[in-house]
């Protein structure tokens, strides 16, 4: 949320400065000063010249840049704005303020980028007239990233979480299991979340774009269902590497991506690009259980939330068995009826668990217990 804030102060008492002059009768005649009068109209009503400015605030959503609001009153030093994002930087240097004391008046004012990553600097207060606190904050995007040089986040739309990326985000070693909020209200603001950061992580700049989970819930934080398909936007999307996945919705959402490059098209990269199936080099592992709550055509698979871990917000083990597809083609993935993000398979329960085998548990609770750990995939709107 935006905000101006005027710097408490106490009253200005402005104290005359006097000359006597000698006057018959032996009387003192007593003279306002020029000096004095200047600077009482200079600070009636604004905060005493040694006061800082007001700082203003901007956030920014869905990955595009925040704007920090003005500044509030401030000295003749310079206004102070910070506008945060989730990246840093320091605010560029800012011009003296009018009016204010030879010693005060030459300081300048800074803004700056607050947050986790990023690169781009605030722009910095201006001071002027009497200590009154000028424009004030900073830009940032989403998460700070530098968006004006795409570099090789150019094309960079699709991928599947890794293990690795949601143990590190999780600071768990089993991940997040069925509850995705991440800090967020809901499931899925936060799995958007996950995502952005993971891309982010991955190519920086990629959090710049939008990003969406391939969810689907039976109510989101408005209280609505959500088809996963309906929340990705039109397509093309492409690997990390820049390998096309799909061209348009229609062929994204058919049982594996239509026209998706060859070395990707059975087996989806996770956020380096690596094809999941084998995704640190070490040889190929059973991972290929993705959650979605998503039936064939990108559609919500029930009304009922125990097919979303309670729309992403739980990890008990017996809230639900979520909905899955497959990230590779291959054992389960071969069923009649078994696509990328759909198949008649649910997972064992909501519980954050790993299972990497060949050997699916079918007593276990967990949301990785037939051959996963709870991978989504993420889709940015445009490339």
């Amino acid at each position: 949320m935006l905000a101006n804030r005027r710097p408490a102060h106490d009253s200005y008492e402005a104290t005359l400065g006097t000359t006597n002059l000698a006057a018959s009768g032996g009387r003192g005649l007593r003279v306002f000063s020029l000096w004095a009068l200047l600077g009482a109209l200079a600070c009636s009503g604004d905060p005493k010249p040694e006061e800082t400015a007001g700082t203003g605030a901007g956030t920014s959503t869905g990955g595009k840049s925040g704007t920090a609001a003005a500044g509030g009153a401030g000295a003749a030093a310079g206004g102070a704005g910070a506008g945060r994002g989730a990246g840093t930087g320091a605010g560029t240097i800012s011009q003296a303020g009018a009016g204010g004391s030879p010693s005060a008046g030459s300081a300048a004012g800074a803004g700056a980028g607050v947050g986790a990553a990023g690169n781009r600097a605030g722009t910095g207060g201006i001071a002027a007239n009497g200590g009154r606190g000028g424009n004030a904050g900073s830009t940032a995007g989403a998460s700070g990233a530098n968006c004006t040089q795409p570099g090789a986040t150019e094309h960079f739309s699709f991928f599947v979480t890794s293990l690795a990326g949601l143990q590190r985000l999780s600071s768990s070693q089993n991940g997040f299991g069925g509850d995705l909020r991440y800090g967020e209200v809901d499931g899925l603001t936060g799995a958007d979340k996950i995502c952005r950061e993971l891309a982010e992580a991955s190519s920086p700049g990629a959090s710049c774009k939008t990003w969406r989970a391939f969810l689907s819930v039976t109510k989101d934080k408005d209280g609505k269902p959500v088809n996963a398909g309906d929340r990705i936007g039109n397509g093309p999307w492409y690997d990390r590497t820049g390998r096309l996945v799909a061209m348009n919705k229609s062929d994204l959402l058919q049982a594996w991506p239509k026209g998706a490059d060859s070395i990707i098209m059975y087996d989806l990269p996770n956020e380096l690009g690596v094809p999941n199936h084998n995704p640190d080099g070490k040889g190929q592992v059973d991972n290929h259980n993705t959650i979605t709550g998503t039936s064939m055509g990108g559609t919500l698979t029930s009304t009922d939330w125990a097919f979303t871990c309670h729309d992403w917000t739980s990890k008990v083990g017996t809230d639900g068995t979520p909905r899955i597809g497959f990230s590779w083609r291959g054992g389960a993935a071969l069923m009649n009826g078994s696509s990328w993000y759909s198949s008649s398979i649910t997972e064992g329960g909501c519980a954050d668990m790993i299972n990497l085998t060949n050997q699916m548990d079918f007593n276990a609770r967990g949301i990785g217990a037939r051959g996963g750990y709870g991978g989504f995939y993420c889709l940015a709107l445009t490339p």
